[in-house]
């Protein structure tokens, strides 16, 4: 009798893989390529008395009339222009400083600082609702004055931004530290040899070398700002008058309240897009190395 021959090992070895990559990747294709597929879809459609009929991109064109989606998209357009430079700057700050041999409880201070990135989203936010009442909000009280945070479009903003300022600039400040303790200690001898300040240091010889680092900082900032919903729902709704509406508020309001799936998907997808195309002109042109 002649015996059979042994599977080979190079079949085992590409076989293996599969074997324990097949029930995530299985996972993958339900609960992601699927959903994703179906939303697409759906944005292409409309559904009128439960009956659904195909709309093609007039989904997508309904947005430019649409004053709501537009003035949510001014809002997250304003928050990117001032909040997210503030903050990488404070988070900056905060991270030169806290990288200093001479502090004290620096270890101490990093989770202080990091601490807000890990409260819950809504309940952070709650309690800014409640510290920045009109009638008896600790904000007013300790500033003596009457302002009119959650009711005022502009206060509004300024309440909005302050709050993912407190929350988020910690946690970059974190990260950028990371990036610092990297540089190593020569270069800042070498640059007090040289007759630089900190400052002028810190700017032309740490500053260049955390570039990927400030680069990440930005991209998942902008990608977060973009995905804004707890912090606008919970502090104003979305008002006064649309001031703080945000388009994945937006979206929300459309989809669950509106019940226009067919939109809403179609609002999720642009909001996709913009991420893409923001995140690829950053790394296009803040990424590249400066000759």
């Amino acid at each position: 009798m002649t015996a059979s021959a042994p599977p080979s090992a190079t079949g085992r070895s590409r076989t293996i893989p599969w074997v324990f990559a097949g029930p995530a990747a299985v996972l993958l294709l339900v609960f992601f390529a699927y959903p994703l597929a179906a939303s697409f879809v759906q944005s292409l459609q409309t559904t009128d008395g439960g009956v659904v009929e195909w709309a093609g991109a007039d989904q997508y064109t309904r947005m430019l009339d649409d004053p709501s989606f537009l003035q949510s998209l001014a809002n997250v357009a304003l928050i990117l222009v001032i909040q997210v430079p503030v903050m990488i700057g404070l988070a900056l700050v905060l991270a030169y400083v806290l990288n200093q041999s001479w502090l004290r409880f620096r270890a101490t201070l990093r989770a202080a600082y990091f601490l807000p990135a890990v409260t819950t989203l809504v309940a952070y936010a709650v309690v800014f609702r409640v510290l920045l009442k009109t009638e008896g909000g600790a904000v007013n009280q300790v500033l003596g004055v009457q302002v009119d945070w959650l009711n005022d479009p502009f206060w509004a903003r300024v309440a909005l931004i302050a709050s993912i300022t407190w929350r988020w600039a910690g946690y970059n400040a974190i990260i950028l530290l990371a990036g610092l303790q990297a540089v190593g200690r020569e270069q800042y001898e070498a640059a007090a040899i040289d007759g630089a300040g900190p400052l002028t240091a810190f700017r032309l010889v740490i500053l260049p070398q955390l570039r990927p680092v400030v680069l990440f900082c930005s991209i998942t900032s902008t990608i977060g700002t973009l995905q804004l919903f707890d912090e606008p729902l919970v502090l104003t709704g979305g008002g006064p008058a649309d001031a703080t509406l945000t388009p994945i508020l937006y979206l929300y309001q459309v989809g669950f309240r509106q019940f226009d799936f067919g939109y809403a998907a179609a609002i999720a997808w642009v909001v996709v897009a913009l991420i893409g195309g923001l995140s690829f002109l950053q790394f296009r042109y803040f990424g590249r190395e400066r000759s």
